[in-house]
């Protein structure tokens, strides 16, 4: 089917003899001589206004088609004498492809609550908010991609079953072809099967051998959690290089994250503005202050130090060996430094088996970044590349070194220094856009209870 985007339409230097754009009916207001048509197609934010013509082959096309139609238009792109648009169509044909009842189509209204939305997320697509929210979602992809191509970085592919657990938490779903009771070594693979929560562990694997890769993909928590910053089914971005230390990946961040900032301000300019005036006021200036200025950086020992000292009450209380809490990485980010901070060399009892352990025997070579309104952005380390001091730490958290034999051999096989981290992708979302609730970043998101679309 021959059409021109909306986008492209609204983008042209000179009026179109003849022009077809398809798209969904957004208002019709019908005059004694004619109807004006808005026709959205999801290419941008704004629509494009169509004149039909009563009494004409294009009028009787279009019928008694309402807002949430389907619809092609054809016609001559000319001037437009209204404010706020240079084209609209002046329409020769209509055609109807699918219309959509105004007693039961849901989204007559111009502002419908998040949660009402949420229990039409196959429909809320079609609103200003989720289309802009996931057109910057699309952008951002392709920035992170961009981002790492450009660093010789091999995008690979990690599974997502997965016998290992790569946090230690404990908090995954299971996998099984049994049904009732389930027996592990009656199972399709002969043991349990989770759904992964991170590509890290095969992605160290491939970096002992390509020098530089990152995944990007799906992971997956059974975490009973219905705050607004969990979800069952998040996707991750997970770079790992060998050769490296702390000090790389928190340039690394540093950069991914100042890349992809960049990156939507220039291409998703108009729905960026979208969420600053009506979401978040004060979203894009905090946006480009994140390109005037470096990240500061602190060790998490000073953290703790200046979350003691700044008189604040808060609701969880600090000390030294306490995992610090979105409420202190907000602190740190929005009032102390005012900017993104990373936070580096966490104790040890608090961060994953696989962090290289430091010299005085407490910290781990772990670091965050910690940005405004979200906390904590980016988590990583440098990896323990030393057999021993991994084996017993396996052990000291009561896992089993069976499970990670092949883990362990790239330590006998080769080792070599590396590092990497997890992004959240969601999470780099609602910072671009201010939303502040997960699900309104996921097109279906996957919560506790909620598995309809």
């Amino acid at each position: 089917m021959e059409r021109t985007l909306v986008a492209d339409a609204l983008a042209v230097t000179a009026p179109q003899r003849e022009i077809t754009v398809c798209g969904w009916i957004r208002t019709r207001r019908d005059a004694r001589e004619f109807s004006f048509v808005e026709v959205n197609d999801g290419s941008c934010l704004s629509n494009i206004q169509c004149i039909v013509d009563a009494g004409t082959p294009a009028h009787a096309g279009l019928g008694e088609a309402a807002t949430g139609a389907a619809v092609s238009v054809r016609g001559e792109l000319v001037a437009s004498p209204g404010k706020g648009q240079q084209w609209e169509i002046r329409a020769r044909a209509v055609h109807v492809f699918g219309g959509a009842d105004p007693e039961t189509f849901p989204l007559q209204k111009k502002r419908h609550s998040d949660e009402f939305l949420r229990t039409i997320a196959h429909l809320r697509a079609r609103t200003n908010k989720y289309g802009a929210a996931f057109r910057v979602r699309s952008e951002a992809a392709r920035a992170v991609h961009d981002f790492f191509h450009e660093r010789r970085f091999a995008w690979v592919h990690t599974p997502i079953l997965t016998g290992s657990d790569c946090e230690g938490a404990g908090e995954m779903f299971r996998v099984t072809t049994l049904g009732g009771p389930a027996n592990p070594a009656e199972d399709f693979f002969g043991r349990t099967c989770n759904l992964t929560v991170s590509g890290q562990l095969e992605a160290e694997a491939l970096a002992l051998g390509l020098g530089r890769v990152y995944t990007f993909g799906p992971t997956f928590r059974a975490e009973n959690s219905n705050t607004p910053r969990h979800a069952a089914e998040f996707w991750m971005i997970e770079p790992e290089m060998a050769f490296a230390d702390l000090d790389d990946i928190m340039e690394l961040g540093e950069g991914l994250t100042r890349h992809v900032v960049d990156h939507c301000l220039t291409h998703c300019e108009r729905d960026l503005a979208l969420f600053d005036n009506f979401v978040d006021k004060g979203l894009l200036e905090r946006l480009r202050g994140m390109l005037r200025h470096p990240f500061a950086r602190c060790s998490y020992g000073e953290a703790i130090d200046i979350l003691q000292d700044c008189g604040r009450e808060f609701t969880y209380p600090v000390a030294f060996g306490v995992d610090l809490q979105t409420e202190h990485e907000r602190y740190l980010a929005e009032e102390h430094y005012q900017r993104p901070v990373i936070v580096y060399n966490y104790p040890k009892e608090i961060k994953a088996f696989y962090m290289r352990a430091n010299d005085d025997g407490e910290t781990v070579a772990a670091m965050d970044v910690l940005v405004p309104r979200i906390g904590e952005l980016i988590g990583g380390s440098q990896r323990e590349e030393r057999l021993d001091r991994l084996e017993a730490r396996i052990a000291e958290l009561g896992q089993h070194p069976e499970d990670y034999w092949w883990y362990l051999d790239l330590r006998r096989f080769g080792s070599a220094p590396h590092a990497g981290f997890g992004l959240g992708f969601e999470r780099l979302l609602m910072m671009l856009t201010g939303i502040s609730n997960i699900r309104d970043v996921i097109p279906f998101p996957r919560t506790p209870g909620s598995l309809e679309f």
